[in-house]
């Protein structure tokens, strides 16, 4: 029973992707998810209270494979340039990942606080693994560089989901660049 459970959680996190990537935000629905696993829309219930216990669930489940994505391609680097380039071009690398776009779907303003907070401490993981690089490259202020670069790659995030003009390339060049320099003064 338990396993069943647990591959229906599953299969419905999945289709939770899905829906997300495919169409944002409004495609998340529990008659979607029902329609798109099977399930009976009440039953979508028994495991999820709301959209956002589905996206905060998203959050804890894909969050930290990310993270391991973006801490793997640091730890091939051999000097700190090279970790801060590889911490910028893994996530922009990522945003086509439908686990990233299935958890930026929903704005933090839909989720409860408990949600947040949870998406918060989750992305000061993520900033805090730069830190160490940074200091290594003889920043004064670290771990506000380290926020500061993270914006940068928000932004370049940003573009890229919006399908600018440039291609995602270009974005993941220049955002690297500009934090390099800025980094280095």
């Amino acid at each position: 029973m338990a396993e069943h459970r647990s591959m229906q959680r599953a299969a419905l996190l999945d289709a939770a992707r899905s829906l997300l990537s495919e169409g944002g935000t409004e495609a998340l629905t529990f008659p979607a998810l029902a329609e798109r696993t099977g399930l009976a829309r009440s039953s979508v219930y028994e495991y999820f209270r709301s959209r956002a216990a589905v996206v905060e669930e998203l959050c804890e489940v894909d969050f930290p494979v990310w993270a391991a994505d973006v801490a793997e391609a640091m730890a091939a680097m051999d000097t700190p340039e090279g970790k801060v380039g590889a911490y910028v071009r893994k996530q922009l690398e990522l945003v086509g990942d439908r686990r990233h776009r299935a958890v930026v779907a929903i704005s933090a303003s839909e989720l409860d606080a408990g949600a947040r907070e949870k998406i918060r401490a989750a992305h000061g993981g993520l900033v805090a693994m730069i830190v160490e690089a940074l200091g290594e490259l003889g920043h004064a202020e670290p771990r506000l560089a380290a926020m500061l670069v993270q914006g940068v790659v928000d932004a370049a995030v940003r573009r890229v989901e919006l399908g600018a003009a440039e291609e995602p390339d270009v974005i993941a060049a220049t955002a690297v660049e500009l934090v390099l320099r800025g980094v280095h003064g």
